[in-house]
């Protein structure tokens, strides 16, 4: 239970947990502080073994994260010095978020730019509604964007999309995000909390094995991986030692729903 307004918590559901983003008045801007505290909230949601499933949203439909608290350009990111602590503490969130092994999925409603859309590209999902607004701002600040969050933009919407995105700065409405492929689903404001949560739950409900495996492959992919080396075929092979792939077969020749167990 949150006895006291956080700028950031965590609210566990079942097998889905759900990180808030708490500060409306300010859209959401991201501190310092919020980040540090980001990265042991995922700490806790990869260590916990009942959570299957995390959603990083704002606390309301006021904004996702509308990028870093700009005042602090002038106190902790004033000097080549301060900005290389701050940097390091963003790079080592940005990286648990997107190494985490279970489903993440961005709930975009509204802003969503600089260190937020940075956030929802480290996540395996974006979902937005029709209100979301996008875009990465460095050109607009004199700053040069990082490789990691670089990279993700690339992957998602190729090299050409990444150049406008970044050179121009420009704000992208969530119709023009979701055809250039920056998000993977547009909803209506008052379906997309319901949807969302839906999709998340039927994650959970499936071998989590499966998923996490899924999730490392792909990445080794994205890393450039061309050929099964033998770390990805150990992954493939162990899941046939599992109980889950003894209880997926099972059920579907009982015809039944599995009942996975491992998390």
């Amino acid at each position: 239970m949150i006895t006291e307004k956080q700028d950031i918590y965590l609210v566990k559901d079942g097998a889905v947990a759900t990180l808030f983003f708490n500060r409306p008045e300010k859209r959401n801007a991201l501190t310092f502080e919020m980040w540090k505290k980001l990265g042991s909230l995922l700490d806790e949601v990869e260590e916990d073994r009942n959570i299957k499933v995390m959603i990083l949203r704002g606390v309301d439909d006021t904004s996702f994260a509308a990028g870093a608290d700009i005042s602090e350009f002038k106190t902790l990111r004033y000097s080549a010095q301060g900005a290389s602590t701050y940097n390091n503490a963003t790079l080592e969130t940005e990286e648990k978020l997107s190494k985490l092994t279970k489903p993440t999925i961005a709930m975009i409603q509204n802003y969503c730019i600089g260190g937020g859309c940075e956030l929802s590209l480290a996540c395996d999902f974006r979902f937005a509604d029709k209100t979301g607004k996008f875009g990465i701002t460095p050109a607009k600040l004199g700053l040069i964007y990082n490789l990691p969050g670089t990279k993700n933009l690339v992957d998602l919407v190729g090299p050409s999309g990444a150049k406008d995105i970044l050179y121009s700065g420009r704000i992208i409405e969530a119709d023009e995000a979701y055809h250039m492929r920056l998000i993977d689903r547009i909803y209506e404001p008052d379906e997309i909390a319901e949807a969302t949560y839906e999709y998340a739950e039927r994650l959970a409900k499936n071998a989590q094995m499966s998923i996490r495996g899924a999730k490392t492959i792909i990445q080794e992919i994205l890393n450039g991986e061309t050929q099964e080396n033998d770390k990805i075929a150990d992954l493939v092979l162990s899941s046939f030692e599992s109980k889950d792939y003894k209880e997926g077969v099972n059920a579907f020749l009982e015809k039944r729903k599995p009942d996975f167990t491992y998390s």
